[in-house]
C-alpha cells in the first residue's frame, strides 16, 4: 500500500509574510555579498581589478602579457627532495629521492614585456611542481629578502604613487616621497634597496618566497616558514653594456654547459617572528633547513614555451603546505586570477599586439 503522510494545514497570511521574510532576508545577505566582493555596493573598496588596473597603467597596454612580471622566460627541469623536511610536512615533494617535475618561469618584475634587463634589480622565479598524487604546488619568488609593503592597500598606494607624470613620463618625487613618509614599514626595502645592483644571470640569484607559510606533518602539527632557492652558481657580474635582452642569452648559454642547481633552504620561524606581515624580515640566526636541490634542465621563450599559460598562484599548495594569514597572499592570488583572466580573453578575442606572453 502506498504510503501516505499527514497532510499539514495551510499557512496563514501571518506566516506566510515570516516565511518569505526569511526567503527574502537569505537572498539580501547572498546578493549583499556577491555585492561586497564585487565591489558593487563599496565602489571605494580596494578590488583584484583595481589592483591590477594600476599595474597596468603602470606597465603599459601591452595586450596577452601578464600585468606584472611580463618579460621573463620558461625553464624545465626537477625537484629533488632531501628528507630533512620530511618531519615537518607530509608533502612528497619532502620525501628523500623523491624528483618532482618543475615547470618555472624566471622574469622582471613589471608590466613591460620589452624593459631592458638592467632596468630593475630585481628577478623573480615561479614554480610549478607536479606532485605524483596530482596535487601541485606553486610558488612565486623574489630575489630581494623583503617586500616593500605590509597590506594590498599599501601596496595599491604604493602603485599610484609611483604612476608616471604624463608631462615628465616619470614618477613625481613629491608624490613618492609622501607615500614612503606614509609607511615607515619600507624602511627595511629601501636600504637594501640602494645598494642593490642588476646581475648578469638569472642563475646567480637567490630567490626568496618573503611571504609565510605553514608546514603541516601528518599529526596536523603545524610551523611557520619562510623558503629561499640559493644558487650554485656564484659567478655574479654586471650586465653587458647595450644588450637589454642579456639575461635570456645568459641562461641559454649557461644551460649548454650543464643544469643549474639551487638549494631550497627553509627557515623556521622563531618566537616574535612576523609570520603575517611580508615586509618585516627574519633575522639570519634561525634554524634553517635544505629541503632538496632544484635542478633546471632547459630553458625556452615565453611565447611558445610551455609556461605561457600558467598562472603561478601563490595558494595553489599540496596538502602539508599552507598560506599564512598575511594579507598579501590572498591579494596576490586574486590578482594572479583577474590578470590570467584578461590575457587568455585577450588572446581568445584576437587582441594581442605581440605574439609572447
Amino acid at each position: 500500500m502506498p504510503i501516505q503522510t499527514p497532510s499539514r494545514p495551510p499557512l496563514d497570511p501571518r506566516q506566510r509574510a515570516l516565511r518569505f521574510a526569511a526567503i527574502g532576508g537569505v537572498a539580501i545577505v547572498a546578493v549583499a555579498a556577491f555585492g561586497y566582493v564585487g565591489g558593487w555596493l563599496a565602489p571605494h573598496r580596494l578590488t583584484p581589478e583595481r589592483i591590477v588596473d594600476a599595474l597596468q597603467h603602470n606597465g603599459g597596454d601591452h595586450p596577452g602579457f601578464r600585468r606584472n612580471h611580463a618579460k621573463g622566460v620558461c625553464v624545465t627541469g626537477v625537484f629533488e627532495g632531501s628528507g630533512a623536511a620530511a618531519n615537518l610536512s607530509k608533502a612528497s615533494v619532502f620525501e628523500q629521492g623523491q624528483q618532482t617535475p618543475v615547470l618555472g618561469r624566471l622574469a622582471l618584475p613589471g608590466g613591460n614585456p620589452y624593459a631592458p634587463d638592467g632596468s630593475i634589480p630585481i628577478r623573480s622565479f615561479a614554480l610549478r611542481l607536479a606532485l605524483p598524487d596530482g596535487q601541485q604546488w606553486r610558488t612565486g619568488m623574489n630575489a630581494m629578502p623583503v617586500f616593500p609593503v605590509s597590506t594590498p592597500q599599501a601596496f595599491y598606494d604604493q602603485q599610484l604613487a609611483t604612476a608616471a607624470d604624463p608631462s615628465t613620463g616619470k614618477p613625481d618625487p613629491r608624490k613618492v616621497a609622501a607615500f614612503f613618509a606614509a609607511h615607515p614599514e619600507t624602511k627595511p626595502f629601501l636600504t637594501w634597496v640602494k645598494t642593490a645592483k642588476p646581475s648578469a644571470s638569472y642563475a646567480t640569484e637567490a630567490y626568496s618566497s618573503i611571504n609565510s607559510f605553514y608546514f603541516v606533518d601528518g599529526k596536523g602539527d603545524k610551523q611557520a616558514v619562510r623558503w629561499a632557492l640559493i644558487p650554485e652558481a656564484t659567478d655574479a657580474a654586471p650586465g653587458p653594456a647595450g644588450d637589454p635582452d642579456y639575461l635570456a642569452a645568459d641562461l641559454v648559454r649557461r644551460l649548454a654547459a650543464g643544469p643549474l642547481r639551487w638549494h631550497l633552504l627553509v627557515t623556521l620561524a622563531a618566537p616574535g617572528d612576523a609570520i603575517d606581515d611580508a615586509a618585516q624580515a627574519w633575522s639570519p640566526d634561525h634554524k634553517q633547513i635544505d629541503a632538496g636541490t632544484l635542478t633546471v634542465q632547459a630553458t625556452e621563450p615565453q611565447d611558445s614555451g610551455p609556461c605561457r599559460d600558467v598562472n603561478y598562484d601563490p595558494l595553489v599548495l599540496p596538502a602539508g603546505i599552507e598560506g599564512s594569514n598575511d594579507p598579501l597572499l590572498a591579494a596576490r592570488s586574486a590578482a594572479y586570477a583577474d590578470s590570467y583572466r584578461r590575457r587568455t580573453t585577450e588572446e581568445a578575442r584576437g587582441l594581442t599586439k605581440e605574439s609572447a606572453r
